[in-house]
C-alpha cells in the first residue's frame, strides 16, 4: 500500500504549467502515458494566480480505473466545493458557474430531477426534426457560399461544427433568435479564459498570467456570465406568466413532488446546458472531420455503411476527442483506491483524456477505428451520477450532421491543421480550414 503525497514527478512536463497546454498534443500525451506508467498519482502544485487563493495541489488520476471508480464514489470524490476549477473559486464566479455540476446529492440529484425532463426519449424526438431541418440549412448555407459547381472551402468550426449546437439549444430554451450570436460569443469567453482570441482582448493577450492579464480575463468572463445568467431569468420571469412550447418554459413551471427551480437556478443551468451543450458537441464535430480525414480507411468504412457504423463511429470519435479533458473532485474522507491512500481534503483531478488512452483497457489506443468494440471511453464523463445529462442530444446532434454532410458533400476534408483552444479544460478546436 503507498500513500498518494505530495512528491517531486520528474516529469518533463508539470499538468499545471500554462506551457505544458500550448504543447502539441502528441507531446501532451506523451507524458500522460509516462503518468499511467508509474505506481502511484502524481502529485502537482497549484499555478499561482491573482485574486484566487493557491490551493495545496492535487493529484492527477490519469488511468481509466481510477477515473471510473472516482465517478462512481460521488460520496467520497465529492463535486463540492468545485468541481469545473482547480482553485476554488470565489463566490462571486461561482454564482454563475456553479450550477449542478458543483454539486453532490441531495441538492445535485434535486435538481437533475428536474432538468432532466429535458433530455427525456419524448423531448428528444420532439428535438429531431428541428435538428435535422438544422442541419439542413447548415449545408444549403454552405453549399451557396462556394463558388459554385460543387466546390468550395471554409472554416469548418465557424461555417458547420459551430451552428448546429447553439441552434438546437436556444430552439430547445426558446431563445429569441436576435439573441444567438451573443449566446455563442459569451460562452466562447467563459471556456476561453486563457485564450488571448476570447478573453481579456489585447491585455490579457500581452501580459499573459500577471495580475493585469488575470484581472481582464476573470472581469471577461463575469461578465459573459452575468449576461446569460440574467439573459435566461429575464426569460423565465416571462415564460411563468405566459408559458410557451419551449424547455425554459418547462423549467420555470416544473413541479416535481412539490419541488421548483428559482430564477437564478434556472440561469446558472442555463449557462451549463450552453457552454456544455455548445462547446463540447462542437468540438466532437470538429474533431470528427480531422480524424476522418487523416484516416481515409475509417472514412470508407463509415461512408461504406453510414446507418451501420455511425454509432460506432460516434463512440470514436467522443473518445479520441475528449472535449472535456479533466473535472476536479475533493476527498470528503480518509480513503484507499486502487493500491493508494488519500487523505480527507485531497483534490483529484480526473483527467478523462489519459483515461481513454489507457493501454490496459484499449487496445491501440492512439489509433482511430470506429469499429472498436467494447468503447468503454469517459468522453462524455464516468459513470455515476454526474454522467453528461446531454450525451444522447450530443450522439444525436453529431450523426445528423455528418449524415448531412456527407450525402450532399461526400468530399469534405479538413485540409490544414487546426488552431487549438489554449486551455488545461477544453480540448478545443478554434478553426479548422476546410474544402468540398
Amino acid at each position: 500500500m503507498t500513500t498518494a503525497a505530495a512528491h517531486d514527478t520528474g516529469l518533463t512536463g508539470h499538468l499545471s504549467d500554462p506551457a505544458f497546454w500550448a504543447r502539441p498534443p502528441a507531446a501532451r500525451e506523451a507524458v500522460f502515458a509516462e503518468l499511467r506508467r508509474r505506481d502511484r498519482p502524481a502529485f502537482f502544485t497549484e499555478l499561482k494566480l491573482p485574486f484566487i487563493r493557491r490551493g495545496a495541489g492535487y493529484h492527477a488520476l490519469v488511468r481509466h480505473a481510477d477515473v471510473v471508480e472516482a465517478s462512481r464514489t460521488p460520496e467520497v470524490f465529492s463535486s463540492e466545493p468545485c468541481s469545473n476549477s482547480i482553485a476554488d473559486l470565489p463566490g462571486y464566479l461561482s454564482r454563475y458557474f456553479g450550477s449542478m455540476i458543483n454539486m453532490d446529492d441531495p441538492r445535485h440529484a434535486r435538481l437533475r430531477r428536474i432538468v432532466s425532463r429535458a433530455f427525456t426519449p419524448r423531448m428528444l424526438a420532439r428535438t429531431e426534426t428541428g435538428l435535422r431541418a438544422s442541419a439542413r440549412r447548415i449545408v444549403d448555407d454552405l453549399i451557396a457560399r462556394g463558388p459554385g459547381r460543387g466546390h468550395g472551402s471554409g472554416d469548418f468550426v465557424t461555417d458547420v461544427a459551430a451552428r448546429l449546437p447553439v441552434q438546437v439549444i436556444c430552439d430547445m430554451m426558446g431563445i429569441p433568435e436576435a439573441d444567438r450570436a451573443m449566446v455563442y460569443d459569451r460562452t466562447n469567453i467563459i471556456l476561453g479564459i486563457g485564450d488571448p482570441e476570447y478573453s481579456g482582448g489585447r491585455e490579457f493577450a500581452r501580459t499573459g498570467i500577471t495580475r493585469t492579464g488575470v484581472l481582464y480575463g476573470l472581469a471577461a468572463g463575469l461578465t459573459a456570465g452575468y449576461e446569460l445568467n440574467h439573459m435566461a431569468m429575464r426569460l423565465a420571469r416571462r415564460r411563468r406568466r405566459a408559458p410557451a412550447d419551449d424547455l425554459v418554459s418547462a423549467l420555470a413551471t416544473a413541479n416535481v413532488d412539490g419541488e421548483s427551480l428559482t430564477d437564478q437556478e434556472i440561469g446558472s443551468f442555463f449557462i451549463l446546458l450552453v457552454v456544455a451543450g455548445n462547446e463540447t458537441t462542437r468540438n466532437a464535430m470538429a474533431h470528427g472531420l480531422r480524424l476522418l480525414t487523416g484516416a481515409p480507411g475509417q472514412r470508407e468504412l463509415l461512408l461504406a455503411d453510414f446507418d451501420g457504423r455511425i454509432a460506432g463511429a460516434v463512440e470514436e470519435i467522443v473518445r479520441m476527442a475528449t472535449p472535456v479533458i479533466q473535472f476536479r473532485r475533493t476527498l470528503t474522507r480518509d480513503h484507499e483506491m486502487n493500491g493508494n491512500r488519500y487523505r480527507a481534503g485531497d483534490k483529484v483531478l480526473l483527467f478523462y483524456n489519459s483515461a481513454n488512452r489507457d493501454e490496459t483497457v484499449f487496445e491501440r489506443p492512439d489509433r482511430f477505428d470506429i469499429l472498436r468494440s467494447p468503447n468503454p471511453h469517459v468522453g462524455f464523463g464516468g459513470p455515476g451520477p454526474h454522467f453528461c445529462l446531454g450525451a444522447n442530444l450530443a450522439r444525436r446532434e453529431i450523426t445528423v450532421m455528418f449524415r448531412e454532410l456527407f450525402e450532399r458533400v461526400p468530399e469534405i476534408r479538413a485540409t490544414g491543421e487546426p488552431d487549438r483552444l489554449y486551455s488545461n479544460f477544453i480540448n478545443g478546436i478554434k478553426h479548422l480550414p476546410f474544402t468540398y
